[in-house]
């Protein structure tokens, strides 16, 4: 009877590590040990801030005023950037007299490849540290922490066929990334904006071109002359306002009248909001803290570290060395100014931020609000 025989042999290849892969882990390992404390990282983040598999940052390209209180920030973002939707924002983190400050600005430009640029525009508000330092003082070159864009203040994926746009002051931002998209080429729109002369209007020439071209009717309120936009002004502009499916953004009384008029007509799912809240942070000494999650306030001076006060007022706080090195300590600061107790330097944050802190070696610098 026929035997029937494998005879391959099961053989195992080990690979020898190629040449340039060997001397690129030898040359790792001489860098690291030549370079301690310092790491090769740090030493690329010097000369390539934008590659691909780090912290995502941006570099910025130009700044164009807008108006004498308004600027559009160019941005070169990393490799790693995702994109955006038109209407969304972005976090930046940027350094204001070395203390790392974090913001949310709306991306104004059209989406694009994923290595274009984008383009954030600023309005400088009184006393606001970043949006003064953006548009008075940011330079070309500069590089900047991003986080990727984010927001649900976006069209649908089918715009509908008519369209309302009401904004006031930097609440233009969003919609102009809407409008530079292209998205609503085809609908009936109509933009009512406010801003306090015609000089101040963000995107003015831009507007009155889409206007003149047809894209849009542009109703522009200036305040200073004609007071503020009220609703019985925006029944009169807009006679059918309330069929139309509307976006607003700007200052907080503006929308809670717009959100209380749809909803009282039973149309309250045809608005859509977004709200800017300029918060001006003025750090001092000591001040309230809020331990959010643990609803527990306490007021603490500002020389007793915020992991203490916490303590003191029964709050359970994670903590390690409690010298500022393990890191065991650090909670995301909601809102507020803390003081590292250190070297004097401040952090600020503003709603959204979530700037992280040590909290065993940093102490209130004003009222402050802790995630935690």
């Amino acid at each position: 009877m026929p035997v029937c025989r494998d005879d391959r042999v099961m053989t195992t290849t080990v690979q020898r590590p190629s040449a340039p892969a060997s001397l690129r882990r030898g040359f790792l390992r001489l860098a690291a040990a030549v370079t301690t404390p310092l790491l090769p990282d740090d030493y690329l983040d010097l000369i390539a801030p934008l590659r691909a598999g780090t912290d995502l940052r941006g570099r910025i390209v130009e700044v164009r005023p807008e108006t004498p209180d308004a600027a559009t920030v160019v941005i070169q973002p990393g490799r790693d950037w995702q994109g955006h939707r038109p209407g969304q924002y972005v976090r930046l983190g940027v350094d204001v007299n070395g203390v790392r400050q974090w913001r949310a600005y709306s991306v104004t430009s059209a989406p694009g490849d994923r290595h274009d640029p984008i383009t954030i525009t600023v309005k400088a508000i009184p006393d606001g540290l970043v949006s003064n330092h953006l548009v008075r003082h940011a330079q070309p070159g500069t590089i900047v922490q991003l986080d990727q864009a984010q927001g649900d203040f976006v069209l649908p994926a089918t715009p509908p066929a008519r369209v309302l746009l009401v904004t006031a002051g930097s609440g233009i931002t969003p919609v102009m990334g809407m409008l530079r998209s292209g998205a609503l080429t085809g609908s009936d729109v109509t933009l009512v904006h406010s801003a306090p002369t015609a000089a101040d209007v963000i995107f003015g020439g831009a507007l009155r071109e889409l206007a003149g071209a047809g894209a849009l009717r542009l109703v522009e309120r200036h305040t200073r002359d004609d007071g503020q936009l009220s609703l019985a002004d925006l029944a009169a502009l807009v006679p059918d306002h309330l069929e139309r499916e509307t976006w607003a953004c700007g200052p907080a009384g503006l929308l809670d009248a717009l959100t209380a008029h749809w909803t009282a007509v039973g149309r309250g799912e045809r608005l859509h909001t977004e709200q800017f809240r300029p918060t001006t942070i003025s750090p001092g000494e000591g001040g309230t803290v809020t331990f959010g999650r643990s609803g527990v306030t306490v007021a603490a001076d500002g020389s007793t570290p915020l992991l203490e006060a916490g303590e003191a007022a029964g709050v359970l706080m994670p903590s390690g060395c409690r010298m500022g090195i393990c890191y065991g300590c650090v909670l995301p600061l909601r809102q507020g100014a803390v003081r590292d107790l250190r070297n004097g330097s401040l952090t600020t944050a503003v709603p959204g931020d979530g700037v992280l802190v040590q909290t065993c070696v940093s102490a209130a610098a004003g009222p402050c609000d802790l995630d935690h």
